[in-house]
């Protein structure tokens, strides 16, 4: 496995290379989430990269940027025993400079669920997945449909940029508890992740209904809230897959969202039907 930390280094290797790519970006302390990322990306191309890249200008004054778990010796391992070719480890000088074009989220897209929340999450977001994927220039690039949000935001910046990657979404990859594998799940204590589960048992309620043929958005929603609390609910929502909302779920066109705090972790999932 290489290891690059200088972009344009990088940027000749592959070029040298001439083969197809597979591209996942991450911010580290890889699990099995990212793993499943590397072993679609092995499947599609001949070619893996891996970034492992603590974006700071996603994270809003205040947020956990400093305390975001990393895990940089482990993570090269485990990238070295999951087959990964290439791995691009920059710091935040080989990524940013003192002054810096801006690339802004849609304006309605961009500032509703987490980014109503978040207001400019999801501008440094773009930014560094554009950077990242000027850098790589991947054939596939591979993103889990946990970040739902960002999913379509990414995938909406590469269509109206005309960008020729190709974005590939995968799904969420669960603990044994069915808790959706994230970073920042080490924050959990013990007590605390018994009280995560109600997000699990929440998106599990509403598929219930829709199996029923329940499919009014505001009678699942309303269902879901009540097995949240007393969990602080950031939003319960039922969009379509251009993140519209919908009065009637749509099989096959719809997300239920869902971000809660369990303590101070906020914690995203949804189930796509």
């Amino acid at each position: 496995m290489k290891i690059f930390s200088n972009p344009q280094e990088l940027k000749i290797y592959l070029k040298e290379i001439d083969k197809t790519v597979g591209f996942v970006p991450t911010m580290g302390a890889l699990h099995e989430g990212h793993i499943s990322l590397v072993k679609k990306a092995k499947e599609q191309n001949e070619v893996v990269v891996v970034s492992i890249f603590v974006n700071p200008t996603q994270f809003l004054k205040g947020e956990d940027f400093e305390k975001y778990p990393r895990k940089d010796e482990a993570d090269k391992q485990i990238c070295k025993l999951s087959g990964v070719d290439v791995l691009f480890f920059p710091q935040a000088e080989d990524i940013y400079t003192d002054d810096e074009v801006s690339l802004n989220a849609p304006r309605i897209r961009g500032f509703v669920l987490e980014g109503n929340s978040r207001p400019s999450h999801f501008d440094g977001v773009l930014t560094v997945v554009m950077k990242l994927l000027n850098i790589v220039n991947p054939t596939r690039a591979y993103f889990g449909k946990k970040d739902a949000q960002q999913l379509n935001l990414i995938s909406l910046m590469v269509k109206q940029l005309f960008m020729s990657v190709e974005i590939v979404p995968v799904d969420t990859v669960r603990e044994k508890d069915g808790l959706a594998l994230s970073s920042r799940n080490v924050y959990l204590s013990s007590p605390q992740r018994k009280e995560a589960l109600k997000i699990v048992s929440s998106l599990h309620s509403a598929g219930m209904m829709v199996s029923k043929n329940i499919l009014n958005s505001e009678l699942i929603t309303n269902e879901m809230r009540k097995i949240l609390a007393p969990l602080e609910i950031s939003y319960v929502e039922i969009l379509n897959r251009d993140f519209q909302k919908i009065e009637i779920l749509e099989i096959g066109n719809s997300v239920i969202l869902v971000e809660a705090k369990v303590g101070v972790t906020r914690l995203l999932d949804n189930i796509w039907l």
